[in-house]
């Protein structure tokens, strides 16, 4: 049997169709999912009860090797699923007044925090890094900083650096084992810890390509490249709310595409001229307007 990741999707798809003693033991373990891992296998037969046999058979039906794969198994599902489970909505005010302050808010929070831990030398020696760049290759893995990868190739390009954005991990790799002096790696990961983007670094600058992240201070992925920009930005606690670190990282990939714009002003100018004259016949508006849609 394949091994069983959320045990507790398990337990409630299969809730009913026990046999009778392990019925109880289900029943007892949905009854206490934040204590059950705490709890010795005795404990659990006697709260149910039942014997150590049938919590043993309980655990295998399950899915599980034993007892013990078990509570190592439930341990890390209910430190995640707790999270989602019962969840309370704000009762208070106009609905939509409480969403508004709510996610600006915690956006507000999220880039004043993010602000105070930017090192400015830090800063500087990307910004001079972008700005001399053969060519920028953004990695990011997942939905947030996949995305922020995308944003980062879409300001850059604008400015005469041909960049790109990959989310693919073997497409991540492959690109890496092509690039050389003069190109950088940009990898942008809010845990720091993706196998695919610490593997990828550590190709690329074995042929000498350079290496910048946007990731979590002190993770992995800091460490392994040549310059991190770390922070430590803390989630917000509500499940339904987009994560603010993700916009905050956005706003970080504005400030170095802004400053490396600035250190190449003739060139850039020129290619957000030749960007902005290409669209004026889609629109034929001549006035001041976001290069793009």
């Amino acid at each position: 049997m394949a091994k069983v990741i959320d045990i507790i999707a398990q337990l409630r798809r299969l809730d009913g169709a026990f046999p009778k003693r392990e019925q109880r033991v289900a029943d007892y373990v949905l009854a206490n999912l934040e204590t059950i891992a705490y709890q010795r296998q005795s404990e659990i037969a006697n709260g149910a009860g039942v014997s150590d046999a049938t919590v043993n058979r309980f655990c295998q039906t399950l899915g599980c090797d034993g007892f013990k794969d078990f509570k190592i198994r439930l341990a890390q599902s209910v430190a995640v699923s707790l999270q989602y489970m019962d969840v309370q909505a704000p009762d208070s005010g106009s609905f939509s007044d409480a969403l508004v302050a709510q996610v600006f808010g915690a956006l507000m929070d999220t880039l004043n925090r993010a602000r105070a831990q930017l090192d400015p030398l830090a800063l500087e020696a990307a910004i001079d890094l972008l700005a001399g760049a053969r060519r920028i290759v953004f990695f990011g893995v997942g939905g947030g900083s996949a995305n922020v990868a995308r944003e980062g190739a879409n300001r850059f390009f604008r400015l005469g650096v041909p960049a790109e954005a990959h989310s693919d991990g073997y497409l991540q790799r492959m690109i890496a084992s092509t690039l050389e002096r003069g190109d950088v790696v940009f990898a942008i990961s809010a845990s720091g810890t993706p196998a695919e983007l610490l593997d990828s670094v550590a190709i690329a600058r074995q042929y000498g390509a350079q290496t910048l992240s946007l990731t979590k201070a002190g993770s992995d992925l800091a460490a392994a490249t040549d310059i991190a920009l770390g922070l430590d930005l803390p989630e917000d606690q509500d499940i339904y709310k987009p994560s603010a670190s993700r916009l905050a990282y956005v706003a970080i990939i504005d400030v170095l595409a802004a400053g490396a714009a600035r250190k190449r002003p003739e060139r850039v100018r020129e290619y957000l001229r030749r960007i902005r004259t290409s669209l004026v016949p889609l629109s034929k508006d001549v006035g001041p307007k976001p290069i793009g849609d």
